[in-house]
């Protein structure tokens, strides 16, 4: 039996021929299924995604400028405009209390410490209130008390002494006493500037010495109208007959 024939090799096949990008763009879309429809919306879906990505990692805007308008020197004025920090000035704080000494005719005299804006009435309360011999018609309760003040209340029939000043610098001395009156020859006028007489009273004075004659003695002004033994202690040391 002969040996077959040997069988000749298959000639090689040509190589596929080369393609394009667009060819290859083309097998790209057909093996993923890109429709332009799909494109359309991956490309939004896409810029969409880079938009929040920017805004969440961008840096903040600095904060704007505030500038505050200062006043313009007036046209022609050299004076520049007052700075505003220098002009700011600290106030002192207001003392919280007042210290004074309450005098004379009270219950219990000695230095007192009440609130800032206290009243005389205030330092005589403070004091124990008025004793039985104080002359409260000549104390004006009202007066706003000052840090370092004495307070004295004059007894009836007392010539108080000079105030000191709230500095605590001493007095310059005993005034010079006021002349006497005399009550059989003293004018209206004279007769007014008594403490307690006003015209009315005066004129009650002079009208009961013409009636009864020259007065005899202090005494006599209990006899006048309008004369008590209040006004009568005051006006004892400031007349004579």
């Amino acid at each position: 039996m002969s040996d077959p024939t040997p069988l000749s090799p298959e000639p090689p096949r040509p190589a596929p021929p080369p393609q394009g990008w667009r060819d290859q763009l083309a097998t790209m879309f057909a093996f993923w299924n890109l429709t332009p429809a799909r494109l359309i919306a991956g490309g939004a879906a896409l810029g969409l995604a880079v938009v929040i990505v920017w805004r969440v990692l961008a840096p903040p805007a600095p904060p704007p400028d505030m500038q505050i308008p200062f006043a313009q020197a007036s046209p022609g004025s050299t004076e520049l405009p007052a700075d505003p920090v220098a002009t700011v000035r600290p106030t002192e704080p207001e003392p919280e209390e007042v210290v004074v000494d309450v005098a004379g005719a009270v219950v219990t005299p000695g230095v007192h410490h009440l609130e800032a804006g206290a009243r005389v009435v205030d330092a005589v309360a403070a004091a124990g209130g008025l004793a039985p011999d104080a002359d409260a018609a000549r104390l004006n309760l009202a007066a706003l008390l000052v840090d370092g003040q004495q307070v004295y209340v004059a007894r009836v029939g007392e010539t108080p002494p000079l105030p000191i000043p709230a500095d605590g610098t001493a007095a310059t001395g005993p005034a010079d006493p006021a002349p006497l009156v005399d009550l059989n020859t003293a004018s209206a006028t004279e007769l007014e500037e008594l403490p307690g007489v006003g015209p009315t009273t005066a004129e009650a004075i002079i009208d009961h010495r013409e009636r009864n004659g020259p007065f005899t003695s202090v005494e006599d002004l209990l006899d006048v109208r309008g004369i008590g033994d209040a006004k009568l202690e005051q006006l004892r040391d400031r007349v004579t007959v």
